[in-house]
């Protein structure tokens, strides 16, 4: 009885589990490349979010405080209370957004008010630094 009951037990053979191990590598070979192609992809992608983020925040301190934050002011503006002129009369404690994210290059969001695009600009000065071309606002997300 114990011998037929170890006859019926059956694992993997060495081959069944090379052709897996094949297949697998197979796959690899084919989405691996795909996929590291798309880092910058995903820095614009985030970039955008990220500005979104802050126009949702600054549209919100326009409806508190009737308009928005000067340039000089900045994004600060929507984590603290700014103390020079034009004060926000109806400044929301605890601020508007918990902190101010860099972009994915590692450097500040830009802003501009009034802005070349509208009545503010948010952007990334992307993967360059420098204005140029390829900066991703908020110009953009329209």
């Amino acid at each position: 009885m114990y011998s037929q009951n170890r006859r019926r037990v059956r694992g993997f053979t060495l081959i069944e589990v090379m052709v897996v191990v094949v297949i697998l590598g197979i796959l690899a070979a084919v989405l691996v490349p795909k996929v590291m192609d798309r880092p910058d992809e995903a820095r614009i992608v985030k970039a955008r979010q990220d500005i979104r983020a802050l126009e949702a925040g600054l549209n919100l301190y326009k409806l508190d405080n009737y308009e928005y934050p000067t340039t000089d002011q900045g994004l600060e503006a929507l984590v603290s209370k700014p103390d020079s002129a034009p004060e926000p009369p109806n400044w929301k404690a605890g601020g508007y957004i918990d902190r101010l994210p860099q972009d994915p290059w590692q450097q500040p969001y830009q802003y501009l008010q009034p802005g070349a695009h509208g009545a503010m600009d948010i952007y990334s000065l992307g993967p360059d630094r420098q204005p140029s071309d390829d900066d991703i606002g908020n110009w953009d997300l329209r």
